[in-house]
């Protein structure tokens, strides 16, 4: 997201629809993908005017100014349609401290594939190869089952007093697995990530939770340098976007 250009058009957005007036402390406004076009289409950088960009706010450091100083996040409710709401939106990823862990490899041989590249899809898969992702799990059932993005079922859930309703809202995760008693959902990143929006792990686990009987787990995890860090997630309460908390998190070098 390029920063100024955005906030810009959501300082104009705001103003367009008076959305500072709305009484926040009853209900979240609803905003259309039709609404923010027609406020923004006279601006001239797709930046300013693209829907897609100007609605992905993933991190704190994305928030428009006239969010963050009104303690309002925006959540997609349905293809096209995002609730702006009055809350947390966004979670810390605290740091791992210590040295890294050695984790000793399970495969044979090297996969000369994996050092081509530094993509975040390809350091997970080698954190799945190396077998690091059953072992941080406890789990030798895992296999890889889910990949891509998907629309979300029907669900409710709360933020704060909220109630939220939400159907065919597009999610993605970077890997899902599937084990005999569980489902392990992963967001992953390749630089060092200081928060992250909820959404992204709330969304791929309701969606799931919806479609399995087997428990659903959320991990986010990155690469960093030559290291491997991996959080795991829970949600105590699962129609509370807030009741999210930090289980377990660990950091790996992976040797032979």
């Amino acid at each position: 997201m390029s920063g100024t250009s955005c906030f810009k058009s959501w300082q104009k957005i705001f103003e367009d629809y008076n959305i500072l007036s709305h009484k926040f402390s009853e209900s979240p406004f609803i905003i259309s993908s039709e609404m923010i076009k027609s406020s923004v289409q006279d601006f001239k950088n797709t930046s300013e005017k693209e829907v897609r960009i100007l609605c992905k706010i993933d991190s704190r450091e994305d928030l428009p100014t006239v969010m963050v100083e009104n303690n309002l996040f925006l959540v997609p409710i349905k293809n096209g349609k995002y609730a702006i709401i009055k809350g947390e939106g966004f979670i810390d990823i605290p740091d791992i401290e210590g040295k890294p862990e050695d984790y000793h490899t399970k495969l044979d041989f090297e996969l000369e594939t994996s050092l081509i590249g530094n993509s975040e899809m390809q350091h997970l898969d080698f954190a799945y190869a190396s077998s690091l992702i059953r072992t941080f799990m406890d789990d030798p059932s895992l296999v890889l089952t889910i990949r891509g993005r998907k629309y979300t079922p029907f669900f409710t859930y709360k933020i704060g007093d909220n109630i939220l309703e939400t159907e065919s809202v597009q999610t993605e995760v970077d890997a899902g697995y599937e084990g005999r008693e569980q489902i392990v959902l992963i967001e992953a990143k390749n630089s060092a990530t200081k928060n992250t929006v909820i959404r992204q792990l709330y969304y791929p686990y309701r969606q799931w939770s919806e479609r399995t009987s087997k428990k659903v787990v959320p991990l986010f995890f990155e690469k960093r340098g030559d290291e491997y860090l991996i959080w795991q997630y829970e949600f105590t309460n699962k129609n509370d976007y807030n009741s999210i908390r930090l289980v377990k998190a660990k950091k790996f070098k992976i040797v032979k």
